[in-house]
């Protein structure tokens, strides 16, 4: 096991004035035995990442250290690393036991080594009835667990996770998170987990890195990033419905938002001027007039709770109350109740997080 430090670290494609940059600048430390995961929209630079901590993609600036050992200049094969990809990449003419012992044959441990490290990693995976079966014989959910035991046998200081759930159906990914949480406890191994479901994230991870652009917009704990985004891109994306974020003007205990929507405030805001004022769904409710004004335009019924669609002024507005409640119907202008312990204020300019 190996702790990982990104230091600086930038990826451009081609040259001089042409080169177009990917990664700008990201660093972070990773603790060895952590979980990390990265999340972020497609194209946001989160595999380009991995992929450089892999040695898969050359480093245009900066460095990469696995285990104190600047990396850079070493191969994939050198590194001690093992990844997992979203296409399983087994040998289809091979068995369960053959897809996981490959790597060791070439690497020529002994037979009794292999057979050793292929029944332990199958107990853990729960695959051994499976061991003589070729992949063409499993389901999508049995291909990635062997694609995770062909990486566990190596025994590496890294595991490197590219989406390995992109090709699972809802409830197979549900149930390999948990299997992903049980190895990681049980073997300790660092890990860096791409993904651009937020579940995943949230789920997974002891620490996110949200990425924006070939940006780090934040690190830090699911808890911490959910409850403090610091920036308006990671509180509409972080968050299922994401966060209403509504532009206005503050005065003192006035907020007004854009379309002349007025919410009184319990107390001042942090400054007076051009503002951002984000609250979470589920920070709201329908309260008695004094509230913003929301005319019901869409109801989505998720069991246990319901969400409640319209706009404020011209920004779309949701709120998250109970299922058993009886809702508003479509049409009806209901008022908007926050609560006051929960509002989160970002500068408009550029979207980083004022309080």
């Amino acid at each position: 096991m190996a702790a990982i430090s990104i230091r600086n670290v930038s990826k451009s494609y081609g040259h001089g004035a042409k080169a177009n940059r990917v990664i700008h600048g990201v660093s972070a430390e990773i603790a060895d035995g952590e979980f990390i995961v990265i999340v972020g929209p497609s194209g946001c630079g989160k595999s380009t990442l991995l992929r450089m901590v892999a040695g898969l993609e050359e480093i245009t600036g900066g460095e990469i250290a696995i285990g104190g050992r600047v990396v850079n200049d070493i191969e994939p094969a050198r590194r001690d690393i093992a990844m997992v990809f979203q296409n399983y990449a087994l040998y289809p003419h091979m068995s369960v036991f053959d897809n996981m012992a490959y790597g060791l044959k070439i690497a020529k441990v002994p037979a009794a080594e292999i057979r050793r490290r292929v029944d332990k990693a199958a107990a853990i995976l729960q695959l051994q009835p499976f061991l003589a079966r070729k992949p063409r014989e499993l389901s999508g959910g049995q291909r990635q667990r062997v694609a995770m035991g062909r990486a566990i046998v190596r025994q590496p200081q890294v595991f490197l996770f590219d989406e390995p759930l992109s090709n699972l159906d809802a409830k197979l990914r549900a149930q390999t998170r948990l299997e992903i949480q049980k190895l990681h406890r049980e073997l300790g191994v660092t890990s860096l987990f791409v993904t651009h479901d937020q579940v995943e994230a949230m789920t997974l991870g002891q620490r996110l890195i949200v990425m924006n652009a070939g940006r780090m917009e934040q690190i830090g704990t699911p808890e911490e990033v959910y409850a403090r985004p610091a920036t308006t891109f990671v509180a509409g994306f972080i968050g299922a419905p994401p966060m209403n974020l509504l532009r206005g003007h503050a005065e003192g205990t006035h907020f007004v938002a854009e379309g002349d929507a007025t919410l009184a405030l319990p107390h001042a805001a942090p400054r007076d001027g051009a503002l951002m004022l984000g609250v979470r769904p589920e920070h709201t409710d329908i309260g008695a007039a004094g509230g913003w004004a929301l005319e019901v335009e869409m109801l989505e019924m998720l069991g246990a709770e319901r969400l409640v669609h319209g706009h404020v002024g011209p920004a779309a507005f949701t709120l998250r109350i109970d299922g058993t409640r009886q809702p508003p119907h479509v049409g009806q202008t209901v008022h908007v109740a926050v609560e006051a312990t929960h509002l989160h204020w970002f500068d408009p300019t550029d979207g980083r997080r004022v309080a």
